[in-house]
């Protein structure tokens, strides 16, 4: 039984790479993250400052409608009263699906699942804690500027922010 699930995915991903057109990278910024929102940094004292997230990507396009591929996004924040520095890194792997298209407007769906990794530099040590990192956007918005060049807004909410917006270079 191994062998065989094993072979069938081989094979699916065999299939996914012939199919899959030239791949194109994002990078964006997001306003107020799941990591802020969701107390993700041990409990060590509340939110003074949330800048949101540096978000960077790349996409594959595995089929006509559907991309996949990962990424990366940085975000940081101090603590009230003690001052102490949190930096936020998640990784994780995204999907996305075009589900409307209107000339050189086209709107998807984002979502993506993966692993964040908070640091928290305390006065006398350092110490890391793991989190569960998610992004789901119903409504997102692209617009083509240039050939293989678009603006996008997402709007929703996980590890990339509540509305991400940045620029797509198709490779």
């Amino acid at each position: 039984m191994k062998k065989f699930l094993l072979s069938l995915a081989a094979v699916l991903g065999l299939g996914f790479a012939a199919n899959a057109i030239g791949p194109s990278i994002y990078v964006g910024y997001g306003g107020y993250t799941q990591m802020d929102a969701t107390n993700m940094h041990d409990g060590v004292g509340k939110v003074k400052n949330a800048w949101g997230a540096l978000n960077a990507g790349v996409d594959f396009k595995v089929l006509p409608k559907l991309s996949v591929g990962p990424s990366y996004s940085f975000s940081s924040t101090t603590t009230k009263g003690s001052d102490i520095n949190v930096y936020y890194h998640a990784i994780m792997v995204n999907a996305k699906y075009d589900y409307m298209s209107l000339g050189m407007f086209k709107m998807y769906a984002h979502v993506g699942a993966g692993a964040e990794i908070t640091h928290i530099g305390l006065r006398d040590r350092e110490k890391n804690k793991g989190y569960f990192a998610f992004q789901v956007s119903p409504i997102c918005v692209s617009a083509d500027v240039a050939n293989k060049v678009a603006l996008f807004g997402e709007l929703g909410f996980g590890a990339q922010g509540l509305l991400n917006v940045g620029v797509r270079l198709g490779l």
